[in-house]
């Protein structure tokens, strides 16, 4: 989990961070501060692990801010202006947003911030680190992100722009707006194999294969024959 504060002058811009980070299990917002004086004193006062910070306020912007600090957590610029991402990057911000901020780009900053703080800090979270990156993974429906299981994946589909997951026959199907190449890089390669271009399929839960197709509870799954070498090697025939 990750503590994080939001630094903005604009109660609207601090509304749409609170509600992105409200999606994402990892993040736990501890405070909304109108300026970097209120952000001042919560650092001193909490552990934060990273600040959603806007660079034009009054009084002192948010780069002196960051500049003043001897020691800051993680730090994802968040403005309307593009003219200082350079000065983010030599100030080794996490990432830099532009308002009004994409949900899936903002997921990707604190993705990253994630990634980051689990290398900081692998003594201590590598057993969740471990849980979250190789047995479930999020996906983005029914506006939240959503835990799956990846034991409870039986194969995935794709429907154009979207990704049907189908699960374990008790539990329903969860379609998501991504690509299969995006949930492919998702899912752990030990487990998972693309055998046509719209279909992923658990190695594990692979019942039987006759004529080239593959049978997973009532679903009949075809291998393409562009995949079919690759897969008859990866399960030893």
């Amino acid at each position: 989990m990750l503590n994080c504060i939001a630094v903005d002058d604009e109660n609207l811009a601090l509304d749409l961070i609170e509600d992105n980070i409200q999606k994402v299990p990892f993040l736990n917002l501890v405070k909304r501060c109108k300026n970097p004086f209120e952000a001042m004193e919560v650092l001193q006062n909490q552990e934060i692990d990273l600040i959603f910070l806007d660079i034009q306020m009054p009084g002192i912007t948010g780069v002196q801010f960051l500049q003043s600090m001897t020691k800051s957590p993680m730090v994802i610029f968040v403005t309307a202006y593009k003219q200082y991402a350079l000065e983010g990057f030599n100030l080794n911000v996490i990432d830099y947003l532009l308002k009004p901020i994409d949900f899936e780009r903002f997921l990707k900053a604190v993705n990253k911030a994630a990634e980051l703080h689990g290398l900081k800090h692998k003594a201590v979270a590598n057993e969740s680190i471990n849980e979250f990156k190789n047995s479930t993974i999020f996906v983005n429906a029914d506006y939240a992100l959503v835990k799956i299981k990846t034991d409870e994946i039986d194969y995935v589909e794709g429907l154009k722009d979207y990704v049907k997951i189908n699960l374990n026959s008790s539990n329903k199907p969860i379609v998501t707006r991504m690509t299969m190449k995006a949930i492919e890089e998702k899912l752990p390669t030990s487990e998972f194999f693309r055998v046509h271009k719209s279909f992923i399929v658990s190695l594990d839960k692979i019942e039987s294969v006759r004529n080239l197709k593959i049978k997973i509870g009532n679903a009949q799954i075809p291998i393409s024959e562009s995949y079919s070498e690759e897969f008859f090697k990866m399960i030893g025939q």
